[in-house]
């Protein structure tokens, strides 16, 4: 049916809002031009957004819509991308779609207003805005780029039609709400906050929002007062309530610079030192290391002299207890002998025909030999035809598979396995050396990837509070899940550095000083020094992600590391680090389970754990530890 003027009814209009589809195909625009509307289409508020190239008129209105067979939440394919040779990341987050506009192959979206769930806003120092939209399904907008400005006069007259709650998690995000009561009284009901009943307690809650700090109220106290907002009123500045929130002077005068950021105070200088060049020292008569924490700060400021390397690694990959003796070491290394080669023994007595009916087995071993012939080929213990390291290398895989079934053989094992195979030099001990480095990062391998996705949200955690505009601008280009760090973090930058540096950073990981995340904080290190390359520049996701392969071999190790350390102690010095920051640098142990790890990427769950958590963290301010 034909669209009437009763039917239609424009009540905002914005040109010069860029859509950015970080398209592949070299026949699209990365970048399209086009308005932003908001109008009535038989009464029902909508947002809309059309190229200009599809401007006809009031046009027809083209929903944004998720591909078949697409869940509620967005897709982010965590694939580490194994390339012939393992040296590319590859694009691990797909290309969102766009319903498309009849034939013309441009793109548009049209959302009711009903339907948007939050709205998150931020601005570049270069003084280009930018809105990231997301619907009541969980499925976020590509990004809305303002390079003639009006979120103000967009979100004001959004705020008409539906409550818009700032977070006091984020300032920059806002969650979107019904006007009507009905709706606000299911909203909280589904939270199950007001167990305890009683008109009373709405009134207690304004009056004294502290006093049930940790209670269901002050899990809503912006939230509430946003609700009783009048509709007409102006989105409030809370510069005035926050001194640290300060507003920016440009072409929007009335609606502050938002920021997440925190005033963490300057950064320290910090210096390396020497390798630890001595080892007979530190062991009694009975061959007991004496002072282990000394050696790990040794170890962690400077690294191991090579030649004590074979010592030392086994202590920290956890194959010798730091408290034996000499003679329990040998007893130990006889016990450990025995059982690798009953393991070895398993595998290797398994016939062809076993074989053929053994899927699992057959599929380890088919991925052992791929990637044995490929990993290290360059280091003189594994290069050419028939080396014995290679041999050695397929068999400690192999028995790790019998010793782990259930885990068995992932891509990427073998270049863990390599640098502990080339300094031992034994099958045996760079097996146990093997399982110890393992039980660090066996996560990281699992098929579910839930601790993949953690530490790239704990990496974003911390990268929002040290570099906010950073961070903005990577969410402009749809990079805010620092996917393209998937590599760093998988195998512990074994990619990134050279064989010899990342000997040395590997064993300044394995002492954990100063806590166990530095390895994310070594990502923010790298991160940091190239933002002056990436903000600013025209970098789309593809080419952000093209950047960050390049590094590979130009990063230098000993600056990294001392960024990661000057990076903690900045971090640690400043007094009201929030909560999530503490728990990420362990500073701070949750209480209980559910505070460890409320839904992030909600950001309902956002608002409503925002003030318990600020009053939480005023009172566990953090600390400077003293390395062990």
């Amino acid at each position: 049916m034909e669209q009437t003027v009763e039917d239609y009814k424009l009540i905002f209009e914005k040109e010069g809002v860029y859509l950015h589809t970080n398209a592949k195909r070299s026949n699209q625009d990365t970048t399209i031009p086009g308005f932003i509307r908001i109008v009535e289409r038989a009464g029902v508020p909508t947002l809309e957004w059309s190229p200009l190239e599809n401007e006809s008129g009031s046009g027809p209105a083209v929903f944004y819509t998720k591909k078949d067979g697409e869940g509620g939440e967005e897709d982010t394919i965590f694939d580490p991308g194994y390339e012939p040779d393992w040296a590319i990341i590859s694009t691990v987050k797909k290309d969102r779609e766009l319903t498309p506009v009849k034939e013309s192959g441009k793109w548009a979206f049209s959302l009711p207003l009903s339907e948007l769930y939050s709205l998150r806003r931020a601005r570049f120092s270069l003084g280009r805005n930018f809105l990231v939209l997301t619907s009541r399904g969980g499925h976020p907008l590509p990004p809305l780029h303002f390079h003639r400005g009006g979120t103000r006069e967009l979100l004001r007259a959004m705020h008409h039609y539906i409550i818009l709650d700032q977070s006091p998690v984020d300032g920059r995000l806002f969650l979107a709400y019904p006007h009507d009561s009905g709706a606000l009284s299911q909203s909280f009901d589904k939270l199950h906050l007001f167990d305890d009943g009683g008109s009373d307690l709405v009134t207690r809650f304004i009056h004294d929002p502290y006093a049930t700090t940790f209670g269901g109220f002050s899990k809503v106290t912006n939230f509430f007062r946003a609700a009783l907002r009048p509709p007409d009123s102006p989105v409030r500045s809370r510069t005035a309530q926050d001194p640290s929130m300060t507003p920016h002077s440009d072409d929007e005068p009335g609606f502050e610079l938002i920021t997440c950021g925190v005033e963490l105070g300057p950064r320290p200088n910090v210096t390396r030192g020497p390798p630890l060049d001595k080892w007979e020292e530190f062991l009694d008569t009975d061959g007991r290391v004496k002072n282990p924490g000394k050696i790990k700060e040794l170890v962690f400021r400077g690294g191991i002299t090579p030649s004590f390397r074979k010592d030392v690694w086994k202590f920290l990959l956890g194959f010798y207890p730091w408290n034996s003796t000499t003679k329990e070491r040998e007893d130990l290394l006889r016990v450990k002998t025995d059982e690798y080669f009953r393991m070895k023994v398993q595998w290797k007595s398994v016939s062809e025909e076993q074989e053929m009916r053994n899927s699992l087995l057959r599929g380890y071993r088919s991925l052992i030999e791929r990637d044995v012939s490929r990993t290290d080929r360059q280091n003189t213990f594994f290069s050419g035809n028939d080396n014995p390291g290679l041999t050695l290398l397929h068999d400690v895989l192999m028995t790790y598979c019998m010793y782990n079934f259930d885990l068995g053989y992932v891509q990427g094992m073998s270049d863990l396995l390599s640098p502990i195979l080339f300094i031992t030099q034994n099958e045996v001990e760079s097996f146990w050396c093997l399982t110890g480095f393992m039980e660090l990062v066996h996560q990281n391998f699992e098929e579910s990837q839930e601790a993949m996705k953690q530490q790239l949200l704990q990496l974003s955690i911390l990268l929002k509070a040290l570099d906010p505009e950073l961070c903005d601008f990577l969410d402009s280009q749809d990079s805010g899940s620092l996917c393209f760090c998937f590599r760093w973090l998988l195998i512990w930058f074994k990619r990134e550095f050279s064989f010899e540096d990342i000997l040395t950073l590997w064993e300044v990981l394995w002492t954990h000083n100063p806590c166990d995340n530095f390895h994310l904080l070594i990502a923010c290190s790298i991160l940091e020094s190239q933002r002056g390359e990436l903000i600013g520049s025209d970098h789309d996701f593809n080419t952000i992600l093209k950047h960050i392969n390049e590094l590979t071999m130009k990063l230098d190790l000993q600056t990294v590391l001392r960024g990661a350390e000057a990076i903690y102690l900045q971090l640690v010095q400043c007094k009201e680090l929030p909560l999530k920051v503490q728990q990420v640098l362990g500073l701070y142990v949750p209480s209980s389970s559910a505070e460890i790890s409320p839904d992030p990427q909600n950001s309902e769950t956002q608002c409503l754990l925002g003030q318990s958590q600020a009053v939480a963290a005023a009172s566990n301010s953090a600390h400077v530890p003293t390395y062990p």
